[in-house]
């Protein structure tokens, strides 16, 4: 099997998430560029004019950051409604400390939706978190089939969670950090809220968005908007059904991908995939459960740094192929590294254990368009890469 990359569109800096509203029948596409722009792609080609920026809004980029205009998210109803939800790193705002790298920015944004130019002037900000350091900051947003809105953070950034601005240790032996809090913070974690409400659970508080009254910590010792925690740098989400995939950075020796359950428990810092990390109580390498009993949970697909033949240091998780351009690639799971030159991977889903990988080989002519992969996005079945090579920074569709 192998496959090669058709280019959808080309000219970006670092385009780092791709959006194409069902409302549109899939005639619209929207890129969002790192540096603080999202594009409008339509039947006509790229439009010459930003469809939105906000470069004001965004922290400065110089060269390689994992900070920026991160991701976009276009409300289920947005043919009606307008309204469209953005995450990006903003220079420092108030109630972030002065030796803290940025402010964590999600916000809702309503405009005419058939529009091919907007303002941000609308914007209505629903989240802020203080970001102690500038890498780790995840920077997915996507709408679940439940039309709640999901959200991962990363730790905050650093080495091993922990240092300024990560909870001190709490279990014995075991390193905790922001991975293993739920109380303090909501880094290291997948949230969900509802954006068709205000206030929180009750709706008597002042928090500009609704509580869904399933989130597993309502009622309990927790933050009311945790839906599963234990990440390091929870880069990529995507839905597939009612199944959620996140795909976690991991730091030394492994990368992984998990199948997100609500109230899950995924490891950072105690594991590292199904490893574990600095924790003196488990020298057997099996982890701790925490918390009284709170089991962790291993992913589904787990791959080292190093020499082996699906290996990188940065995750970048895709989705269950369900497109139709690639028959044989139906049912199966793709994704892709940062480090990986271009190339793909592919894992067989299976009922239980760590799932089979392999490499995906790309035709010998497209192999020098795509260098680096930044994003992996699932649009109408079909997968979609995000990155830069011999054509700069593109848009690129997975093709037989």
């Amino acid at each position: 099997l192998e496959v090669a990359y058709e280019t959808v569109a080309s000219g970006f800096a670092s385009p780092v998430d791709v959006a194409i509203p069902e409302a549109f029948g899939g005639s619209r596409r929207f890129v969002v560029d790192q540096p603080g722009r999202t594009w409008l792609h339509d039947d006509s080609g790229l439009r010459s004019e930003p469809y939105l920026d906000i470069t004001d809004r965004v922290v400065d980029l110089n060269g390689y950051d994992e900070r920026g205009f991160l991701g976009v998210a276009f409300h289920p109803e947005f043919a009606d409604n307008g309204r469209l939800y953005l995450r990006y790193s903003a220079p420092r705002r108030s109630g972030t400390p002065a030796n803290y790298s940025h402010t964590f920015v999600l916000s809702e944004l309503t405009v005419d939706p058939r529009a091919t130019t907007v303002s941000a002037d609308s914007e209505r900000t629903l989240l802020e978190l203080p970001e102690p350091q500038p890498n780790h900051n995840a920077g997915a947003v996507a709408f679940g089939p439940d039309s709640y809105l999901y959200i991962g953070t990363g730790d905050g950034g650093g080495a091993n969670d922990e240092g300024r601005g990560h909870v001190d240790d709490w279990y014995d032996a075991v390193a905790g950090g922001n991975g293993q809090d739920v109380t303090e913070n909501r880094l290291g974690s997948v949230v969900r809220i509802d954006v068709d409400s205000t206030g929180g659970v009750s709706g008597d508080d002042d928090r500009p968005y609704g509580i869904p009254e399933d989130n597993p910590l309502v009622g309990s010792d927790g933050l009311d908007e945790q839906y599963a925690w234990g990440f390091r740098n929870p880069w990529r989400l995507g839905f597939d059904g009612e199944d959620l995939y996140a795909g976690d950075v991991g730091q030394r020796q492994y990368e992984e991908i998990d199948l997100v359950e609500k109230g899950g428990n995924y490891g950072w810092n105690v594991k590292e995939a199904t490893h574990c990390f600095q924790a003196d109580s488990c020298p057997d390498e099996t982890p701790p459960d925490v918390r009284g009993g709170e089991p962790l949970l291993d992913p589904v697909i787990e791959y080292p740094h190093g020499d082996a033949p699906v290996s990188g240091v940065s995750v970048i998780a895709g989705n269950i192929y369900r497109g139709e351009a690639v028959p044989s690639l139906q049912g199966r799971f793709l994704f892709a590294d940062f480090a990986s030159q271009g190339r793909l991977f592919v894992a067989h889903p299976r009922e239980s254990g760590l799932w089979e990988t392999e490499p995906l080989p790309i035709a010998d002519g497209d192999a020098g368009k795509v260098e680096q992969i930044f994003d992996m996005d699932r649009i109408g079945g079909e997968m979609y890469v995000l990155g830069s090579g011999s054509e700069g920074g593109g848009v690129f569709r997975v093709v037989a």
